[in-house]
């Protein structure tokens, strides 16, 4: 179970770090996918800025956590984390977008995160 939850740990970081960069790097491209519509008029950079910002950082402390080893720790983190595809839901529920596309992609990805993360918890109970 530990290499299983491990890996899904693991796939928290590269997905932040994925996330994180697609909008610093390519904004406009990521921002098509996320589910709002229509984007700000004035390109929405600042936006993409903060998005980016904010996934890294998920990203960086999940990674420090899980290479130092604290498991229990990283758990909670991650199961906290779990508030930003929540409110990426109900921010595309809520500006334009469908109710369908905001739970398969943000709702989904936040039964994913709080998976790994009630995983990691588990994990930490049976030793």
């Amino acid at each position: 179970m530990k290499r299983v939850n491990t890996v899904l740990a693991a796939l928290v970081v590269v997905a932040g770090f994925y996330f994180g960069l697609s909008f610093l790097i390519g904004g406009a491209d990521a921002a098509a996918g996320f589910g709002i519509s229509p984007w700000p008029t004035d390109g929405g950079s600042g936006y993409y800025i903060v998005k980016g910002v904010r996934d890294i950082a998920y990203g960086l402390t999940a990674l420090i956590l899980l290479l130092m080893g604290h498991r229990k720790a990283l758990g909670f983190v991650i199961l906290a984390d779990t508030v930003m595809p929540l409110g990426d839901c109900i921010a595309v529920m809520t500006h334009g977008g469908t109710v369908a596309y905001a739970l398969a992609v943000h709702g989904s990805a936040a039964v994913l995160v709080a998976l790994i993360g009630v995983l990691l918890l588990v994990e930490q109970r049976r030793k």
